[in-house]
């Protein structure tokens, strides 16, 4: 069964005559339309479409940019697909994965993806560790000042203070004061 999927923006006035008729001439039997941003997750008609495939059928769409604008979006429909054995045809774009030229294409665009992702990562680790050479750490300042600290592993260790009671004194979690003897007792320095 080729299923078709057309999709238009909310906010564009576009009509979806165009798709609906290109995907109508390429022998898609059932088509679900949706009037939804092509940057959301959550389109009922795409899930529809998507959990009507079986094996064997072709999910269909005018272009590209009709099923998803989020290349990571993208790949996972596509791994949708390929994971029902159905096959995948963008008609502007002639990529066709039930031939083996259309899923060599696919391949090269999960591969541009992933490649993608490794730059992130790199990125990302090579701007950490320029901050943390500068001296700045990431994440969430701590709760608890070093006075703050000794003075509750002082006060706990002395039986003056339960860790729920010294947890009340300084408005934090019991885990927090739970987590912060343990570090005392493991390294014995704070």
């Amino acid at each position: 069964m080729l299923i078709g999927y057309a999709r238009v923006s909310k906010n564009e006035g576009q009509d979806n005559a165009v798709q609906i008729a290109a995907l109508k001439k390429a022998g898609a039997q059932k088509i679900f339309k949706e009037t939804a941003s092509g940057g959301r997750w959550d389109r009922p008609e795409l899930h529809k479409a998507l959990d009507q495939l079986r094996e064997g059928d072709v999910f269909i769409v005018w272009k590209l940019d009709r099923l998803s604008r989020s290349l990571k979006d993208l790949l996972h429909i596509m791994e949708h697909i390929e994971s029902v054995e159905a096959g995948f045809r963008s008609l502007t774009e002639a990529i066709d994965t039930t031939t083996p030229a259309g899923r060599m294409m696919m391949q090269m665009v999960g591969s541009f993806a992933e490649f993608e992702r490794a730059m992130i990562r790199e990125r990302t680790r090579a701007g950490l560790a320029s901050a943390r050479h500068q001296g700045r750490v990431g994440g969430r300042k701590p709760k608890l000042t070093t006075p703050q600290r000794r003075e509750i592993i002082e006060k706990v260790s002395a039986g003056q203070w339960s860790n729920a009671e010294a947890a009340r004194l300084f408005s934090v979690h019991p885990a927090t004061i739970t987590r912060l003897l343990a570090e005392y007792r493991q390294n014995k320095a704070i």
